[in-house]
């Protein structure tokens, strides 16, 4: 069975040390910040479901390892893994969330950006907002494949209670687990390259708008 996929993520956040008088590049400042303040949400939930994932894996191991005169303890501990897989979903709902309300907070960039009145920085935002669209989709492609796999391990849970269940059954079904988790990994790298980017631009941006800003 495929190792699973913990997405890894790091949205960089910053300090404005000195503030005078409120002009927009403050104000878009403040909605990117307020962006990664919301994002918490979903950075706390990858330990977990990675300590998830490893307890499923193990699980399945144990499973594998037994034979069909230990039926009751297979059908025991497939059960098990469903519970997990439940409680992966659950988690991947708060993320889904927090995706959801950052892109509500950063579509308020979009106001300020009209007031900018250096041209350079605000095709900068607009190539900021561009990016932050495409991790959005990124992230709603990567959920779908997410909750695809996380069907296909239930599935599987399910039919290792079957008694009739044959060795070429398992084996099919393993190869399109592993075949949705190689999408969700794929996903994964274009969603990571695109979080990378984003905070490349934005530190770009603050350092082009003069806001004397430090790494927090």
């Amino acid at each position: 069975m495929v190792k699973k996929i913990l997405f890894s993520f790091l949205m960089s956040s910053f300090l404005l040390t000195a503030c005078i008088m409120e002009k927009p590049e403050e104000n878009i400042y403040d909605i990117l910040e307020n962006v990664v303040l919301v994002e918490n949400t979903f950075k706390e939930q990858q330990k977990p479901i990675s300590e998830l994932e490893k307890e499923e894996h193990e699980l399945f191991n144990q499973i594998v390892a037994l034979n069909v005169e230990q039926f009751n303890q297979i059908q025991s501990l497939s059960q098990e893994a469903i519970n997990i897989l439940e409680e992966r979903e659950e988690m991947m709902k708060k993320e889904l969330e927090s995706i959801q309300q950052s892109k509500n907070e950063f579509s308020k960039v979009n106001e300020e950006m009209t007031k900018l009145e250096d041209e350079n920085l605000k095709e900068q935002i607009q190539n900021l907002q561009q990016t932050m669209d495409k991790r959005y989709k990124s992230y709603e492609q990567l959920y779908n494949y997410y909750l695809e796999a996380l069907k296909l391990d239930k599935e599987l849970y399910n039919m290792l209670q079957n008694k009739e269940l044959s060795l070429e059954e398992l084996e099919e079904h393993i190869k399109h687990i592993n075949n949705a988790y190689k999408k969700v990994k794929e996903e994964n790298k274009i969603f990571n390259q695109l979080t990378k980017e984003y905070n490349e631009m934005k530190m770009k941006f603050y350092q082009e708008a003069g806001l004397n800003i430090e790494e927090s």
